[in-house]
């Protein structure tokens, strides 16, 4: 049985002043299609609402994160972009809002399992975005998309070589230079020292079993320390165990 939409607004901490965008937005076009007899008009679904919404929640995570991170160079924030609107990421925050159960659907969706299919949720969670922006402007779907969308973890930096390169741009820096310092042991078992050098006053040394891996982890070592200079209280980032890039 399909859930009241009026739980949905307690759920999303918003009432609509105007009912209807909250059905509209919940509706799918299989529904439409069979109420018209295959001829639904655009403002019969959320087809529409999910378009606008798209655009709507691009708008706010970009805005939110460069608030967030005024230090970081356009590709780290992509970077985050890119995970925050993913269907992924949007299909966690449709199911954690029980979405699912407030859809109407036509008999062929409800019979195949509508309700609990990602592009569906992911296009109603849209569409619902859509009808907010319409329904109360711009500050009723920030504070909807921080508490629902930008509450979730970021994921960690896996390059710091990448990253590293992007922070000394921001911060108007000369590009990283890497050597290698030493080389030690047998030629099957050999370990590596290698030295990033960021202008004249940030230089780091690590140690790995590869050049790779010792250029990521000196570049961490710079990388972090160049972040607590720009942001004290920003902690960093932590990166995926045994991330490493090619030099």
């Amino acid at each position: 049985m399909r859930a009241e939409p009026a739980s949905l607004e307690l759920r999303i901490d918003y009432q609509f002043s105007h009912a209807e965008l909250l059905r509209r937005a919940l509706t799918h076009s299989s529904l439409a299609n069979e109420s018209h007899a295959g001829t639904g008009s655009p403002l019969d679904d959320n087809e529409q609402l999910e378009f606008l919404g798209d655009s709507v929640l691009g708008l706010l995570v970009a805005e939110a994160l460069v608030r967030r991170f005024p230090e970081y160079r356009e590709g780290e924030l992509s970077r985050l972009k890119s995970h925050l609107v993913c269907a992924a990421h949007l299909h966690g925050v449709a199911r954690r809002l029980d979405l699912g159960s407030y859809l109407e659907l036509g008999r062929g969706e409800e019979m195949t399992g509508g309700r609990a299919k990602e592009n569906l949720l992911v296009n109603a969670l849209e569409a619902v975005i859509g009808a907010i922006w319409l329904d109360g402007g711009l500050e009723a779907v920030r504070g909807f998309v921080a508490a629902h969308v930008l509450d979730a973890p970021l994921p960690a930096i896996t390059n710091f070589k990448s990253a590293l390169e992007e922070l000394a741009l921001a911060q108007k820096l000369p590009q990283p230079r890497y050597s290698i310092v030493r080389e030690q042991g047998p030629q099957h078992s050999k370990a590596f020292t290698v030295e990033v050098q960021v202008g004249k006053d940030f230089a780091g040394q690590a140690d790995g079993r590869t050049k790779k891996i010792a250029a990521q982890r000196a570049a961490r070592e710079v990388y972090e320390r160049l972040r607590q200079q720009a942001s004290p209280e920003s902690p960093p980032a932590e990166p995926h165990p045994g991330a490493g890039s090619p030099t």
